[in-house]
């Protein structure tokens, strides 16, 4: 660092990559060296003096001080890696490599003496890392919880508020840019894995194997059940939550059905929204926007402003952000976890075709709270809607596969309630 200024290389100059370049263009204090894209001749909405199409001219030039990464994806861990070992401090907004190989990067970084910062990779520009390592760092957490994919929250917001299907939404947030083209991995639920896998591993101060996460996506809500769950006083939500249970760390992504009491339902469209549950403060909330341009450049550059801050003053560069635990959680089986559901099942309208589904719950220990039929269609099937008391989701596996295996009754969606 010359004269107090800070310089920084920045990998990838997309969406968020042009944001960060735009809220940067304020602090003369700051300079972009360099930055590195796919594509040098392709049409941006800022202007960066030195491009290359080679990573690691940015991980090795030896006036960076700070490396800022907004790429996505694996492929730039070598990259970072070779940033690090060059004692670099990195920014990031990249989950996913933060979920599969944050524990090689944290441990590289805590040996070469730097730090990896990475408020954008959760919850876009709402500040959710460095308050639990901080603000909150006096509590004892027993849950996080949140709808973390603006995306899927955005489909699930219009099927409800307009009543029309699945694929209607996803094309319509297809248009406005919310949904890729390949929208896998925001509606099978890839992106909140990734993003509560980081969360808990803060919280709960545990390394986490993302390969025992349970996902599930919101391909098979219809319209159907988000009208019968608001007549049931829900709302279907996408939860990525992270639960402390006395035999280990339930930990997963799905639809669930959420009542109408708790903050999270009014949670609308692309807006993001994170919870706590902890002592001594209770419940916390934290809401905002999840993703865009300049929310998650906010995020982005204030990482690159309190390293800044951190090496102006020649401290030790934010030692509270530093992860220093390297055990990892014990992930218990979704089989093994205990939990309430909605089941819209399909059966031929006859007489005792509802006393069947009773006796199918009442042998695999599962006591029915709600049973309600929902009219019949014109090849005389019946609709009949079951809101189960809290049993274990093995004993319901179970119990789905005795009704449609011995009584031709089809479960046509089983979603877990919050």
């Amino acid at each position: 660092m010359e004269n107090n200024k800070i310089k920084i290389g920045i990998i990838g100059l997309g969406t968020v990559g042009c944001g960060v370049v735009k809220v940067l263009s304020k602090y003369n204090d700051i300079e972009i060296v360099k930055a590195s894209v796919k594509n040098i001749d392709k049409k941006r909405d800022v202007q960066i003096e030195n491009l290359t199409t080679d990573s690691y001219e940015i991980a090795r030039n030896p006036e960076i001080d700070i490396v800022v990464e907004v790429a996505g994806g694996c492929a730039v861990l070598d990259v970072l890696i070779e940033a690090i070992k060059n004692k670099k401090h990195i920014v990031t907004a990249n989950k996913e490599l933060l979920a599969r190989h944050g524990a090689q990067l944290f441990d590289l970084a805590r040996e070469y003496g730097v730090v990896v910062l990475y408020e954008a990779a959760v919850a876009g520009g709402i500040p959710i890392i460095l308050p639990i390592k901080t603000s909150l760092a006096a509590n004892d957490f027993n849950s996080v919880a949140g709808i973390l994919n603006g995306t899927t929250n955005y489909i699930l917001t219009k099927m409800e508020e307009e009543n029309i299907p699945y694929d209607v939404c996803l094309s319509k947030a297809q248009e406005l840019g919310y949904a890729e083209t390949d929208p896998t991995g925001d509606v099978e639920g890839f992106d909140a894995m990734y993003k509560i896998a980081i969360l808990a591993n803060i919280v709960f101060k545990k390394r986490i194997d993302i390969n025992k996460i349970y996902r599930e996506g919101i391909t098979k809500i219809s319209a159907q059940d988000m009208n019968i769950a608001d007549e049931l006083g829900y709302k279907i939500k996408l939860i990525a939550q992270a639960k402390q249970l006395d035999c280990g760390l339930d930990i997963r992504v799905h639809p669930m059905l959420v009542s109408k009491t708790n903050p999270l339902s009014d949670i609308k469209n692309a807006t993001n929204a994170v919870m706590l549950n902890g002592f001594p403060v209770d419940k916390v909330m934290f809401v905002g926007p999840g993703a865009g341009e300049f929310p998650t450049a906010s995020s982005v550059v204030g990482d690159i402003l309190a390293i800044k801050s951190e090496i102006a003053n020649k401290g030790n560069v934010l030692p509270m952000t530093v992860c220093r635990h390297s055990d990892y959680a014990n992930q218990i089986n979704i089989e093994d976890t205990k939990n309430c559901y909605y089941l819209s099942i399909l059966a031929h309208s006859e007489l005792g075709v509802i006393g069947k589904i009773g006796c199918a719950c009442a042998e695999h220990n599962i006591n029915i709270s709600y049973v309600i039929q929902k009219g019949i269609n014109e090849d005389n099937n019946a609709t009949i809607i079951v809101l189960t008391e809290e049993c274990y989701e093995k004993d319901i596996n179970n119990m789905i596969n005795k009704l449609e295996n011995e009584n031709n009754i089809h479960v046509e969606n089983r979603i877990r309630v919050m």
